[in-house]
């Protein structure tokens, strides 16, 4: 912190802190900080819950310690029968958001850049976007029977909805002063988008892209609950119907690691396609 003393004879002397004189050696400390909490605190929620298992405090046949959790799960690992369920889930993530994603962004440009079109097409998606999106898969069923493409299509259009709210809010957010600027310099469409509106506007997409990647592995997994014979909302489903508490709780702790693998991968990818954004989640800038 810097430090300002004042004197007697009135002057100010701003004397430069740590920050200023060690920027690199207190960004590392504050980075060392930030990680150390991120894993304390997780860990000591799941010590507290092995202590309770183990002490009773609590039924660990409805309630399984974590070390039994976690011994299942590797045995079932380890005999291939956790991988079938969890391929299954990632690949109906993968093509729905796949979809999704490039339907929401063509979509939101398209909205973001034409005022008639957003005129026109808003209202409808407004009311669209407001219904349970659970509420469309015995429509997807209808339409594409049992399958692949019931779970896929309800990905797709539950990712679509994320996608085009942010990228039609970024494109009309981004500032008229930008466009009259590629407009004075003789910029085409075609450039006005790649030099103007994408680099404006991908930082907020992407923020739109990763939040959409959370909700959806919490729509799979919901999905393959009510109509799938495998992946892992299928696995926590049936495993609870059968009293098999240990290996719902494998299926769950499969899917937090799934949602966070995949919202972590789409923030780096933003990372590596936005380098001029600045950082969220509070860390630190080098």
């Amino acid at each position: 912190m810097t430090t300002i003393t004042p004197r007697r004879d009135s002057l100010i002397v701003r004397r430069p802190g740590p920050r200023e004189l060690h920027p690199v050696r207190t960004h590392r400390r504050r980075r060392a900080l930030e990680l150390s909490l991120a894993a304390a605190v997780p860990l000591l929620l799941v010590l507290i819950w092995q202590l309770a298992a183990t002490q009773a405090w609590i039924d660990d046949r409805v309630y399984p310690a974590p070390s039994t959790i976690l011994s299942d799960g590797w045995d079932r690992a380890a005999a291939g029968d956790l991988w079938p369920d969890v391929w299954a889930t990632l690949k109906r993530v993968l093509a729905g958001y796949g979809i999704g994603t490039a339907a929401g962004y063509a979509l939101g440009l398209l909205m973001g850049s034409l005022p008639l079109v957003r005129s026109a097409l808003e209202p409808l998606l407004d009311a669209l976007y407001v219904v349970p999106k659970l509420a469309l898969l015995p429509i997807f069923l209808n339409m594409f029977g049992l399958g692949e493409g019931p779970q896929v299509a309800l990905v797709a259009a539950t990712v679509f909805f994320f996608v085009w709210i942010s990228t039609m809010s970024a494109v009309i957010a981004v500032p008229a002063g930008h466009q009259d600027a590629g407009r004075v310099f003789g910029a085409s469409p075609w450039q006005m988008f790649r030099h103007v509106l994408l680099p404006a506007s991908l930082p907020q997409v992407l923020v739109g892209a990763r939040i959409a990647a959370g909700v959806a592995v919490l729509v799979i997994v919901a999905s393959e609950q009510i109509a799938a014979t495998n992946g892992l909302g299928h696995l926590i489903f049936d495993s609870r119907a059968l009293f098999q508490n240990d290996v719902m709780f494998v299926g769950i702790v499969c899917v937090a690691a799934l949602g966070v693998l995949f919202s972590e991968l789409i923030r780096l990818v933003g990372r590596l396609l936005t380098p001029w954004a600045p950082r969220d989640r509070g860390r630190g800038q080098s």
